[in-house]
Protein backbone atom coordinates (compact mmCIF):
# COMPACT_ATOMS: atom_id res chain seq x y z
CA UNK A 1 0.00 0.00 0.00
CA UNK A 2 2.88 2.34 0.80
CA UNK A 3 4.37 1.87 -2.68
CA UNK A 4 1.03 2.82 -4.27
CA UNK A 5 0.97 6.00 -2.18
CA UNK A 6 4.59 6.78 -3.11
CA UNK A 7 3.77 6.30 -6.79
CA UNK A 8 0.77 8.64 -6.54
CA UNK A 9 2.84 11.31 -4.80
CA UNK A 10 5.60 11.04 -7.40
CA UNK A 11 3.10 11.18 -10.26
CA UNK A 12 1.69 14.40 -8.79
CA UNK A 13 5.22 15.88 -8.65
CA UNK A 14 5.82 14.86 -12.28
CA UNK A 15 2.49 16.26 -13.50
CA UNK A 16 2.96 19.54 -11.60
CA UNK A 17 6.53 20.16 -12.74
CA UNK A 18 6.81 18.56 -16.18
CA UNK A 19 3.35 17.77 -17.55
CA UNK A 20 3.91 15.66 -20.65
CA UNK A 21 7.46 16.91 -21.28
CA UNK A 22 10.47 14.65 -20.94
CA UNK A 23 12.53 14.97 -17.74
CA UNK A 24 15.56 13.36 -16.14
CA UNK A 25 15.98 11.96 -12.64
CA UNK A 26 18.09 14.86 -11.38
CA UNK A 27 15.19 17.20 -12.17
CA UNK A 28 13.06 15.18 -9.76
CA UNK A 29 15.63 16.01 -7.07
CA UNK A 30 15.35 19.70 -7.94
CA UNK A 31 11.55 19.42 -7.79
CA UNK A 32 11.85 18.19 -4.20
CA UNK A 33 11.16 14.48 -4.75
CA UNK A 34 13.03 12.13 -2.41
CA UNK A 35 13.38 8.34 -2.30
CA UNK A 36 11.55 8.04 -5.62
CA UNK A 37 13.48 5.21 -7.32
CA UNK A 38 10.95 2.44 -6.57
CA UNK A 39 7.96 4.70 -7.26
CA UNK A 40 9.45 5.74 -10.61
CA UNK A 41 10.10 2.11 -11.52
CA UNK A 42 6.50 1.28 -10.58
CA UNK A 43 5.15 4.08 -12.79
CA UNK A 44 7.33 2.92 -15.69
CA UNK A 45 6.38 -0.75 -15.20
CA UNK A 46 2.68 0.20 -15.31
CA UNK A 47 3.17 2.25 -18.49
CA UNK A 48 2.15 5.50 -16.78
CA UNK A 49 5.57 7.07 -17.35
CA UNK A 50 7.68 6.26 -20.42
CA UNK A 51 11.33 5.41 -19.84
CA UNK A 52 13.81 6.79 -22.39
CA UNK A 53 17.57 6.25 -22.49
CA UNK A 54 19.81 9.26 -21.88
CA UNK A 55 20.96 11.33 -24.85
CA UNK A 56 24.46 10.20 -25.84
CA UNK A 57 26.90 11.97 -28.05
CA UNK A 58 30.22 11.44 -29.74
CA UNK A 59 33.18 12.75 -27.76
CA UNK A 60 33.79 16.37 -28.71
CA UNK A 61 30.34 16.85 -30.25
CA UNK A 62 27.30 18.68 -28.92
CA UNK A 63 23.98 17.06 -28.01
CA UNK A 64 20.79 19.00 -27.42
CA UNK A 65 17.15 18.35 -26.71
CA UNK A 66 14.52 20.84 -27.76
CA UNK A 67 10.94 21.05 -26.55
CA UNK A 68 9.63 22.49 -29.83
CA UNK A 69 9.91 22.03 -33.56
CA UNK A 70 10.90 25.32 -35.15
CA UNK A 71 10.40 26.21 -38.81
CA UNK A 72 12.94 28.71 -40.08
CA UNK A 73 11.64 30.89 -42.92
CA UNK A 74 13.52 33.56 -44.87
CA UNK A 75 11.96 36.40 -42.86
CA UNK A 76 10.84 34.79 -39.59
CA UNK A 77 10.85 31.71 -37.39
CA UNK A 78 7.73 29.85 -36.31
CA UNK A 79 7.21 27.39 -33.44
CA UNK A 80 5.02 24.68 -34.96
CA UNK A 81 4.88 22.22 -32.05
CA UNK A 82 3.56 24.43 -29.27
CA UNK A 83 0.66 22.73 -27.50
CA UNK A 84 -1.59 23.08 -24.48
CA UNK A 85 1.01 21.58 -22.14
CA UNK A 86 3.66 24.24 -22.66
Amino acid sequence: MESLQSSKILLNVINKNFGTLAFCKRWLDRAGATKYQMALKDLCDKGIVDDYPPLCDIKGCYTAQFEHTIMLRPTCKEIVSRGDDY
